[in-house]
Order: C-alpha cells, then sequence, then structure tokens
C-alpha cells in the first residue's frame, strides 16, 4: 500500500496540468512535485473519459464554494480525506480562518515532508492537519485538534463519496451534520449512478477495480441523498454549466429530465 494514494497522486497530477495551461482555472504550482511518484503514470492509466477536465471544474468549483462561504461568514474549513490539496497554501484565505486537513497520518507525514523540501509559503490560515482513521471515528481527533462543533463549518470531502458505498456515504455526511452548528454547509461532489453503470466507463472502472480502488456509489437523486442525510442543496450543477466550468467541459450537458445520463454531480447543501 502506497503512502499516498493513488487518487491523491493523480488528482495532483491532474491539478499539475490545469495549472500550466495559459487559460488554468487556478494556480497549484506544487501540484507536479506531490503527484510523485506515479500521478502521471496513473493520469495516463485511467485517463480519457473527461476524468482531467473534471478534476480541474471539480477543484475550481470547490475553491469558489470555499472563497464564497467564508466571505459570508463562515471561519471554519474542513477538508475530508485532502490528500496531496494545497488550498490552504493558495487560496490566500483570511488570516481569521482555521482550516483542518484530515487524512490518514502517513499520508500527512509524507505531504509535509515534501512541502518542507519544495520551500512551500506559509499558509494564510491557521492551518491544523489531523491524522485519524477514516474509516473510524475521526470526529473525536477533529475535536482534539481544535475543532469546534458550536462554529459554523464549511466540510469538503471531496472526490470520496464514490470510494464508499451508500450506507457508509450516509453515515459520513451524517456524521458532518451531527458536528456541525446551524449555519454550516457541505460542498462535495457525487457520482450519479447512471455513471457507474455506462457502457462508455467500464474499462476505467475496471482499471480502478483492478487497483483497488473501485467507485462503489453514486446516486441519480442527489437532494433526496443529502436531505436524508441532514443538508438541504441550495446548489446543484454539472460540469459545463455556468459556475462548473462552462465552455471547458468536452461533452454535451444534458436537460436534467433526461434519464439514463452519467452525470458528476457539484453540489452545495446547507445544514437543515
Amino acid at each position: 500500500m502506497e503512502t499516498v494514494s493513488y487518487t491523491s497522486q493523480w488528482t495532483a497530477a491532474a491539478r499539475a496540468l490545469e495549472s500550466e495551461r495559459s487559460d488554468a482555472l487556478f494556480s497549484d504550482p506544487l501540484a507536479r512535485s506531490l503527484a510523485e511518484p506515479r500521478g502521471f503514470e496513473l493520469l495516463d492509466q485511467y485517463g480519457g473519459g473527461g476524468l482531467v477536465e473534471f478534476v480541474a471544474i471539480r477543484t475550481r468549483y470547490l475553491d469558489d464554494a470555499i472563497n464564497d462561504l467564508v466571505g459570508q461568514g463562515v471561519r471554519q474549513v474542513v477538508l475530508i480525506a485532502a490528500g496531496m490539496d494545497t488550498r490552504a497554501l493558495r487560496l490566500k484565505l483570511p488570516d481569521d480562518i482555521t482550516l483542518y486537513e484530515v487524512d490518514h497520518q502517513a499520508l500527512i507525514t509524507e505531504k509535509e515532508k515534501r512541502l518542507a523540501r519544495l520551500a512551500a509559503p506559509s499558509p494564510s490560515v491557521r492551518l491544523r492537519r489531523v491524522g485519524a482513521d477514516l474509516a473510524g471515528d475521526w470526529s473525536a481527533a477533529l475535536r482534539d485538534a481544535g475543532f469546534d462543533p458550536a462554529l459554523p463549518t464549511l466540510w469538503v470531502p471531496e472526490a470520496l463519496l464514490f470510494f464508499l458505498t451508500e450506507e457508509q456515504s450516509a453515515t459520513l455526511l451524517r456524521t458532518l451534520a451531527a458536528n456541525s452548528a446551524p449555519g454550516s454547509w457541505v460542498a462535495l461532489d457525487i457520482l450519479s449512478k447512471s455513471l457507474l453503470r455506462n457502457p462508455a466507463a467500464q474499462i476505467f472502472l475496471s482499471a480502478l477495480k483492478s487497483d483497488g480502488i473501485p467507485w462503489l456509489f453514486g446516486t441519480d437523486t442527489p437532494e433526496e441523498f443529502l436531505a436524508g442525510t441532514g443538508w438541504t442543496v441550495r446548489e446543484l450543477k454539472e460540469p459545463g454549466e455556468p459556475g462548473a466550468g462552462e465552455g471547458r467541459w468536452p461533452y454535451a450537458v444534458q436537460p436534467r429530465e433526461v434519464g439514463g445520463v452519467a452525470r458528476n454531480w457539484l453540489i452545495r447543501a446547507e445544514l437543515t
């Protein structure tokens, strides 16, 4: 088992490629080094189907969600399964923000070593990295690191739910809700169930399964799913729509009423 997950590596590689475009949606100058050792190889292996484009669009969408909600008064941000994310360094958030990165301790240790070697800039926020077993009760470790459940929080479980079962995804979202004060939000991505069944996606999905990282969960009714876990969807977009990579997604956006379409939902939801 590699210290840095495959997902963290290929996500960093995709962010590096986006950052090097003349029309980049964001700039992450550390991403190329953080993609080591296999990030670009994995992109070649898994690439296609809009994977690189989706990572770029999702990154910018969640960047915007963080900036917008911080601007509205949220002062506590928690990145769940943060991987090689560098938002704490590149978003230039106000210095009264506390940002938590939650992930396995071995990954956090490796990330900190790499950032030190790269002489990465200091974060503007109060950054607290929390080593935790993401399959267990990580909320206790988060509170031990200073997290205050009485404060409105923005939770960002990016690129996580599709690795979980439906029951595990629901449990995660209920855990976020149980640790949230009024005025809290979650910003995330969810696959459609139709994507997991789409014949065109099966080579990609089979490759992930062969590497021991299968995608397990999707829903064609994200509003209902989140409502059942304590969250009310306030914004739901797909790649290619305004505010979600308009002009950068290589596929046509299909009307919502068209069934059976492979979709990547980008969502902001408020605590009910």
